[in-house]
């Protein structure tokens, strides 16, 4: 008997070989030049930081949300939608990309994709025919996500930062400066190196970062970007977290790196949106604030949150709410009790929700936060009944989670104004609404 899943994979196969196939022939046919996003972490909100920076100056288009994949990358090629379970939509992608191909139509002279591995080989093995111009490392951890997959975190690192020795003649790799990883990979012969980040190597620097607020509650980050004598103010309003300054950071580097004016890039960002799920401040219920960083989780990006957190200005509770983090392999026990030893200093009550972050609470428990202070839950939903009666004035929430544990539907209970969430939430389309 032929197993459903099968046949599903074989499917996936043929849709992916077909959009592969006619997105090598749009790139042949309107030759645009592309900037690549590689890295463990940050990747989402660099490709869109990049395409702030771009806009205006150049016509230029980006991978929707987090598309990265063998599949993702081709479909922004073509400029179409992932069609899930839809075959309708999936014969209209390809009708469309045969348009490209047949036709002459307007494209953008510049694309900007972000790419990821989940296995290994993905990355060398489905999207080395795509030549890059501008290639931008972000971050890459001791232990980055997907590590269980792989023989150590080195051979992450490697299949991710494949893509500098893809770079055309001429090409640029712009490398995180603060990330010894990142900035001492190799560029091959004919390229050239430029670095960004907080440090005095780097070829564009930030400086002077801080969290603006109202009320002494945040509000958003505002810092310098220096190049050479150059200097630049930028604001967000809306996110907190260094995290940002580096995405929009390598935004500016990657501007600046094909000719647009430090000035004229970092001016763009008063309009900027960074992606939902990535530090964004929401308001909550009661006149609490939200720390929406739902997209995903892993032990670098849970640190930095709890460290986030740490930093607000006190004027009520800081609560964290941590889900599993997934894909750590033998090193999910360790760093799940490491990430509760941060949150016991970090926060003054602590949720905990799934299996794997028990070990965040026995790690809070064992650092000498107070068992009165730390609520187990098995899931993320059971959150919710726990929290929403303790939620008060000026508290200031922190909820993150791995993907799968869909903690965003606790931010949404949360929020000030819950029928907002398709606006501000990850994972708000009917594809994800209608999954358990």
């Amino acid at each position: 008997m032929i197993d459903s899943h099968d046949i599903k994979e074989y499917i996936r196969n043929v849709i992916v070989y077909l959009v592969t196939l006619e997105a090598k022939a749009v790139i042949r046919k309107y030759k645009p030049k592309i900037v690549m996003i590689t890295g463990s972490v940050g990747k989402t909100s660099a490709k869109d930081a990049i395409y702030t920076a771009f806009s205006g100056t150049h016509p230029v288009r980006r991978s929707e949300k987090s598309f990265n994949s063998d599949i993702g990358v081709p479909l922004t090629i073509l400029g179409v939608p992932n069609g899930w379970g839809n075959p309708v939509r999936w014969v209209r992608n390809l009708i469309e990309g045969l348009f490209l191909i047949f036709l002459n139509a307007p494209y953008p002279a510049w694309l900007v994709v972000e790419i990821g591995a989940d296995r290994p080989g993905d990355i060398t093995r489905s999207l080395s025919w795509l030549k890059p111009d501008v290639v931008v490392a972000t971050r890459f951890p001791d232990v980055p996500v997907h590590v269980e997959f792989y023989a150590s975190p080195e051979e992450v690192v490697a299949e991710e930062l494949a893509p500098i020795a893809w770079l055309k003649e001429g090409g640029i790799a712009v490398l995180n400066a603060d990330d010894p990883r990142a900035s001492g990979a190799s560029i091959p012969a004919g390229a050239s190196r430029l670095l960004y980040g907080s440090g005095a190597g780097a070829d564009i620097r930030t400086m002077r970062y801080m969290v603006t607020s109202r009320n002494r509650m945040p509000t958003g980050i505002a810092f310098d970007v220096y190049l050479k004598d150059e200097k630049a103010r930028v604001t967000l309003p809306g996110v907190v977290g260094k995290t940002h300054m580096q995405a929009v950071v390598a935004g500016i580097a990657s501007a600046v790196a094909v000719g647009i004016p430090l000035d004229v890039a970092a001016a763009r960002f008063t309009a900027h949106v960074p992606p939902p799920g990535r530090t964004r401040l929401i308001g909550g219920r009661a006149g609490s604030v939200i720390i929406d960083d739902t997209y995903n989780s892993s032990p670098v990006a849970c640190e930095e949150a709890l460290r986030i957190l740490a930093g607000i200005p006190r004027t009520g509770r800081r609560i964290a709410v941590l889900a599993d983090m997934l894909e750590l392999g033998p090193y999910s026990v360790s760093e799940h009790q490491k990430m509760g030893a941060i949150a016991a200093v970090s926060s003054d009550l602590l949720f905990t929700a799934g299996v794997r972050a028990r070990g965040i609470a026995e790690g809070a428990r064992l650092a000498g936060m107070s068992p009165d202070m730390v609520i187990e839950c098995e899931r993320g939903e059971d959150v919710i009944p726990k929290l929403l009666p303790l939620v008060e004035k000026s508290d200031v929430i922190l909820i993150k989670g791995s993907q799968s544990t869909r903690m965003e539907r606790v931010v949404k209970a949360l929020m000030h104004e819950p029928l907002k969430a398709g606006l501000f939430l990850v994972r708000q389309d009917a594809e994800w609404l209608t999954r358990a």
